[in-house]
């Protein structure tokens, strides 16, 4: 995970998890170059920047105001919650729309969403080109601009009742699809 960027996702270890948090990106993080401390990134649009440059400029501590590579970490990479790697250099969402990260039930992955500055949610591409065509105001804007790729859940922070709740599921479908084609 060297010089990786991260997000941490909102699933605390307990099974009592408030509604609203479960599934949901609560922190933004990014891991220094140098000395492999995690940083916590104030805002999405900031990690959003940091991913795109993620190659050409790679993060470390100075980047951040107020931060050296003397300082502790900001948060640890641990099972407190749950961690997923976003893929390097992914496009900076285009001003005035959200990308939404949602956590599937089972932890198997994540679905990327669009929020558009009117406030409908934009699933596939396909959509987002019907709605750019029927906004002409987004004029410079293409639907080759989002990206719906999935960052990468990190399965070792995965609560472990919760992992062992979705391989049973997994296996429960397989073993119903290997019935249903004899």
């Amino acid at each position: 995970m060297t010089g990786s960027q991260e997000i941490s996702m909102s699933t605390p270890a307990s099974s009592k998890r408030s509604v609203l948090s479960q599934g949901s990106v609560d922190i933004y993080a990014t891991q220094c170059i140098k000395c492999l401390k995690w940083r916590v990134v104030d805002t999405q649009e900031e990690f959003e920047e940091f991913r795109q440059k993620a190659n050409e400029e790679p993060f470390d501590c100075s980047r951040k105001a107020n931060c050296s590579c003397d300082d502790p970490a900001d948060i640890e990479y641990d099972s407190s919650r749950t961690w997923v790697i976003d893929k390097p250099n992914v496009p900076k969402t285009p001003q005035g729309f959200r990308r939404s990260l949602v956590l599937r039930k089972d932890y198997s992955k994540l679905d990327a969403y669009y929020i558009t500055p009117t406030g409908k949610k934009l699933r596939t591409r396909n959509e987002i080109a019907a709605f750019l065509k029927e906004h002409p105001e987004f004029e410079g804007i293409s639907a080759q601009d989002f990206d719906f790729s999935s960052p990468k859940v990190m399965h070792e922070t995965i609560p472990e009742g919760l992992e062992q709740k979705a391989s049973a599921s997994k296996i429960a479908k397989k073993v119903k699809i290997a019935k249903d084609e004899n």
